[in-house]
């Protein structure tokens, strides 16, 4: 049965017409419903007219500065070992083998399995320290995606999170929990719902809305957050108020075809400063952290160069460098002026069976698949 589309509410199922289509309905002949589907279709058409498109999604809101250009997701210390297998490029089946010393973070050894298809994912981790963590997306069809998180670590509370993405033309929702539960005789654990709507074809604005219920037996919290998005050409700024009253803003930039450029204001009021608030003021006025870091990123014929600087003093890089086809050098940095302190990393990534994949990708015409780090 197809989805009827916005501002055809006649093509509803109904009891009489489990099929939808065009027969007579309760939306046509009652007159008050008749009117409600009426503004229904004028609402929609104008929409359509206004040809908005789809904003993503609340997590990406700042992908292209916190994800593209920051090298927070990229940076580790100590040596590092990556060996991974690639089976076949669709569906794409990978398998790793990571080796860390010095790490205090990294475990000594971690293992990996990546499938895929168009709309199946499938990924699983586990380290020596037994510790165990997976993901699963399911895309039911082209506007409807369920994902399922796993987290199993030693001496840690395990950890579940269920989500649903529902995309439409212009707009986006998000439903998730962390750690449900009604064994307790309620609800406890974490729900959150959001939706992000394209006001026109380059701002969206979105809405956040945070449950959470620890026990049964404390009342719950609840928090609202608020998001903005702006897309013009070259460059995207984004901006969020938390209810804690912190904002976050971040501003991205395409400079030429290779590099790319972005900075990230934070600020945020410190915890002993809301109590005193909360209490009636303290002297001198609530005390506000503040941070502000700006990167650029580099893209080379064989090498990426990552490098970033904040306002607390620390100044970071990241080299990728594919010395052959299917081995790659990375090289990482940070200095802490304030602490006087300094991590290095220094990482091999070794792709078995890359020749063959990159040659089928090549033979179908399509690009080689990078599974998420």
């Amino acid at each position: 049965m197809s989805v009827p589309t916005l501002g055809d509410l006649t093509n509803m199922p109904t009891l009489a017409n489990p099929g939808g289509g065009k027969a007579p309905s309760v939306w046509t002949t009652n007159p008050v419903l008749s009117y409600v589907n009426d503004v229904w279709t004028a609402v929609a058409s104008r929409r359509a007219a206004l040809g908005l498109t789809n904003p993503g999604t609340i997590e990406n809101l700042n992908k292209e500065t916190s994800k593209d250009v920051f090298l927070n997701n990229y940076f580790f210390t100590g040596l590092r070992a990556d060996l991974s297998k690639s089976f076949s490029m669709n569906p794409a089946f990978q398998v790793s083998h990571s080796f860390s010393l010095g790490s205090p973070v990294m475990p000594p050894y971690g293992f990996a399995a990546f499938y895929a298809t168009d709309n199946v994912l499938l990924q699983g981790n586990m380290d020596s320290d037994y510790s165990l963590s997976g993901r699963a997306h399911l895309r039911w069809d082209s506007a409807n995606v369920s994902k399922a998180n796993l987290q199993f670590a030693a001496g840690q509370p395990p950890m579940v999170q269920l989500e649903h993405d529902v995309r439409g033309q212009d707009f986006t929702l998000n439903f998730k929990t962390l750690n449900p539960s009604v064994l307790e005789g309620g609800f406890t654990g974490v729900a959150v719902g959001s939706i992000l709507q394209s006001v026109s074809r380059k701002l969206a604005l979105g809405l956040e809305t945070v449950y959470s219920s620890q026990a049964v037996q404390y009342p719950p919290d609840v928090a609202v957050n608020y998001m903005a998005r702006y897309v013009s050409g070259d460059w995207v700024a984004s901006a969020q108020l938390q209810a804690q009253g912190s904002v976050l803003a971040s501003f991205w930039r395409r400079v030429s075809e290779r590099v790319e450029a972005g900075i990230e204001t934070s600020l945020a009021l410190g915890p002993s400063q809301q109590q005193m608030m909360m209490m009636g003021g303290a002297a001198g006025g609530p005390k506000i952290d503040a941070t502000t870091t700006v990167g650029a990123k580099y893209e080379f014929r064989q090498s990426v160069f990552r490098g970033q600087i904040d306002s607390t003093g620390k100044v970071a890089c990241l080299l990728e460098r594919r010395v052959l086809p299917v081995v790659s050098v990375v090289f990482a940095g940070e200095i802490d002026h304030a602490a006087s302190q300094a991590r290095l990393g220094l990482g091999l990534q070794f792709e078995a069976g890359g020749e063959e994949v990159y040659q089928q990708a090549e033979a179908a015409n399509t690009p080689q698949p990078h599974p998420p780090m």
